[in-house]
């Protein structure tokens, strides 16, 4: 598929959708396998583990919400879940992307030369040895910059009844945020476009990045789809960079 013939996503989560078709073309796919074992060792791992503790961390939660406000227990349960889960689900996305984050950087990479029709990158394992530095960098700047904020909303879901409504939905909000970043990234420091200006370059777009890292994020909820959606996102990316951002910002 070149983007003569690809259609254009109207919506972030459009890209998504067809970065699972864009994962199975020719070429691509073994830049796909080591991204999808890393994804069933740990989002795998986590979520068996996930699931024999969850009942235990609610009722403990729940314990906490003043008597005056028990009867609210019936939203904030399903909250709670959803705040499990996302920050279950962010938290081992990320440490999957980072052991990932060099073969995902492959794979943005020659698929962008695949839609652009220009020539495939030849850098074999001497360019993944060259690039890992700078890309395990970039993963650091994306940590530093979601950790203070992620802290700022774990003391959140702490406060009793407004954290355990308000607190989750702005935990799949921000989620959905940081999600947008991992994968954008990939294709923006193939160009050595600096973090501070991809961030930038998203705000811009905010309602295309924000539905793109949404579906992203509730696709890495759900049991099975997890496992196959590194690929898929880092492919849906790769396309929106190259419809969207590439032009704008200058690059070739």
């Amino acid at each position: 598929m070149n983007n003569a013939t690809r259609p254009r996503p109207q919506s972030g989560a459009g890209y998504l959708f067809q970065g699972f078709s864009l994962m199975m073309a020719p070429g691509l796919r073994r830049f796909v396998i080591i991204p999808i074992l890393v994804n069933v060792l740990l989002l795998g791992g986590a979520f068996v583990y996930l699931l024999s503790q969850v009942s235990e961390w609610i009722e403990h939660w729940m314990a906490a919400l003043p008597e005056w406000l028990s009867w609210l227990s019936f939203l904030i349960w399903p909250l709670l879940v959803i705040a499990i889960l996302v920050v279950f689900s962010y938290l081992f996305s990320t440490l999957a992307n980072w052991i990932a984050a060099p073969f995902n950087g492959l794979l943005a990479e020659h698929l962008e030369a695949k839609l652009t029709n220009a020539p495939a990158p030849d850098d074999g394992m001497a360019g993944l040895i060259k690039d890992t530095p700078r890309v395990i960098k970039r993963e650091w700047q994306k940590l530093t910059y979601y950790i203070p904020k992620a802290l700022g909303l774990l003391l959140l879901l702490w406060i009793p009844a407004i954290g355990q409504t308000l607190g989750p939905v702005l935990w799949f909000l921000f989620s959905a945020w940081m999600m947008a970043i991992q994968y954008c990234d990939y294709p923006f420091d193939n160009h050595k476009v600096s973090f501070a200006t991809m961030r930038d370059t998203l705000k811009q777009q905010r309602s295309t990045s924000l539905s793109f890292g949404a579906v992203v994020m509730l696709f890495t909820m759900t049991p099975l789809l997890n496992l196959i959606v590194m690929p898929a996102a880092v492919c849906g990316a790769t396309a929106m960079w190259v419809d969207r951002h590439k032009a704008p910002l200058g690059r070739n």
